[in-house]
């Protein structure tokens, strides 16, 4: 699963990277959880690539009272295509989350955090898929990651680990005409984990309110 990310890269480096025209109103993040609000990546009705804020905590459009109904952070990428709650904006709502790195929890004891990120150093697009609700107040934009098997490294920590999206990859992933679900699904394999490594971190990422750079910090253990 993914239950904590990191966006610690400049906006002018994440703009560099997703190619969009304006850089994210975006500070470093070092401990982003659910329910929080955060960029993601998308086509605005012209077709080109923006920045939009969301809530981290998916809520379908059909939904009538969100109070009665899970807030999912995390949909399976083997089954997102055929599931109610996920199915529209698996075809029509894909987008990308700008992270740096991922958290994850040890599953021996539950409560060694593990930072993991691309070796070189770059940012990377986590598969999310984004939706709208139309609330009393207005517009409410939300977003889950999807998650696939664990690759060889993650294995070692976790069963699990969020999509990640090959930057030659990211228009077809964003392209909301493209509805070819085989192709679709061929992105959203574990990424080589060759390309990423993972470390122990401090147990402060245990608590959401706890957020500066000494996170991302390898830790013995």
């Amino acid at each position: 699963m993914c239950g904590r990310f990191t966006i610690n890269s400049s906006p002018a480096k994440l703009k560099e990277h997703f190619a969009t025209a304006i850089e994210p109103d975006l500070k470093p993040r070092f401990n982003i959880a659910p329910s929080q609000t955060v960029p993601v990546v998308h086509l605005d009705e012209s077709g080109n690539r923006v920045f939009t804020f969301a809530q981290w905590g998916l809520i379908p459009s059909w939904v009538k009272d969100p109070k009665k109904l899970q807030h999912p952070i995390n949909a399976k990428a083997e089954t997102a295509a055929i599931k109610p709650m996920f199915r529209h904006a698996y075809r029509k709502g894909r987008v990308l989350v700008p992270a740096d790195g991922f958290y994850e929890w040890a599953t021996k004891d539950g409560k060694q955090p593990y930072l993991i990120k691309l070796r070189d150093g770059a940012p990377m697009g986590m598969g999310g898929l984004l939706e709208h609700w139309q609330g009393p107040e207005g517009d409410v934009t939300t977003f889950t990651i999807l998650t696939t098997n664990a690759n060889l490294l993650m294995e070692t920590i976790h069963d699990r680990m969020p999509v990640i999206i090959r930057p030659e990859d990211y228009a077809t992933w964003l392209g909301t005409n493209f509805t070819d679900i085989i192709k679709i699904h061929a992105m959203v394999l574990p990424y080589p984990e060759r390309l990423m490594e993972a470390y122990p971190v401090s147990r402060k990422v245990n608590g959401p309110q706890h957020d500066s750079p000494d996170l991302i910090e390898e830790k013995q253990v």
